[in-house]
């Protein structure tokens, strides 16, 4: 296999994984991840045996990358997320029917790039695309969560895409999120807030909201 970490795979071959004890180069996990990756693989039901960390880290724009170096191909990327996984111990790994290797995630595992509106009111449905294609309907199984970003003051909005992997709402996508934002009761308290598929989602109180915009 020919890709932009040849050389990098040139270094692992004698030294092994970076921190990953035996396991084997990554062309081969790369080869693996294929034959698992044909549309979303049950990674959830695999249990194979921890095999070390891989010198991978997820950034927090949705940049990948491999020994410091930002994986080029957007294929290889879309071929990793399939079989991602988030575990009970909070880590990340990459998950096929043979190994379990760790990754680093600085923030989510995605980002969400694009949104579709369609309806209104109760009926409202919002749809997200992520940077690695995934295409989630926020409602009862992808929850939308607002958290406040305490350096900046302002919010980061994350959507769940599957198991325990979330999205972040990059930062155009939510200004395009809160336009679809009205004032709904939660549990007596008026609250600013998004729906989708019968589903709401607070944002933040409203008189916060009111204070925010004098």
């Amino acid at each position: 296999m020919t890709s932009d970490l040849d050389h990098q795979g040139e270094a692992t071959s004698e030294h092994g994984l970076a921190r990953a004890g035996d396991t084997v180069g990554l062309e081969a996990l790369i080869s693996r991840a294929a034959r698992a990756g044909k549309g979303l693989p049950p990674v959830e039901r695999w249990n194979p045996d921890f095999c070390g960390d891989l010198d991978m880290e997820i950034r927090p724009d949705g940049t990948w990358f491999y020994l410091g170096t930002p994986i080029g191909r957007m294929p290889l990327v879309q071929l990793f997320s399939t079989v991602l996984r988030k575990d009970e111990d909070g880590r990340t790994y990459l998950v096929t029917p043979v190994e379990k290797v760790g990754i680093r995630v600085v923030d989510a595992h995605f980002v969400a790039v694009e949104m579709n509106v369609l309806g209104e009111g109760a009926e409202q449905v919002l749809t997200f695309r992520t940077n690695v294609g995934d295409v989630v309907e926020a409602g009862p199984e992808h929850p939308l969560r607002f958290v406040d970003e305490e350096e900046t003051g302002g919010l980061k909005p994350y959507l769940l895409v599957r198991g325990r992997l979330e999205a972040l709402v990059a930062r155009p996508v939510m200004y395009e999120l809160i336009e679809y934002g009205e004032c709904i009761e939660i549990s007596g308290k008026a609250m600013f807030s998004v729906r989708s598929k019968g589903q709401v989602y607070p944002i933040m109180p409203w008189d916060r909201l009111e204070r925010l915009s004098k």
